[in-house]
């Protein structure tokens, strides 16, 4: 099993920093999927970088748009890759 560490925007790369590095600290098997909806990498690197994160296994570009529009595209985005992840039975 590997634990799905989903976030999009800066300050869930902040909070969620701390339980990322408890991961790697405990040897639990996990991934970063960053629902990209802040758009620019360069954004996203000034805290990923400092923090000491890894980078993003996998990355959804939602872009921007409507709520309606960008949440479903990053729905399904997630759906996705949690449908083809390995989980235990």
């Amino acid at each position: 099993m590997r634990i799905a560490v989903v976030l999009g925007t800066r300050p869930e790369i902040i909070k969620m920093a701390p339980v990322i590095r408890e991961c790697w600290r405990r040897g639990l098997g996990h991934f970063v999927l960053h629902t990209g909806q802040h758009y620019s990498y360069e954004m996203d690197r000034v805290f990923f970088e400092p923090l000491e994160l890894p980078a993003a296994e996998y990355n959804l570009d939602a872009g921007s748009g409507t709520h309606a529009d960008q949440t479903g595209r990053i729905m399904t985005g997630i759906e996705k890759v949690l449908m083809k992840t390995p989980r235990d039975n």
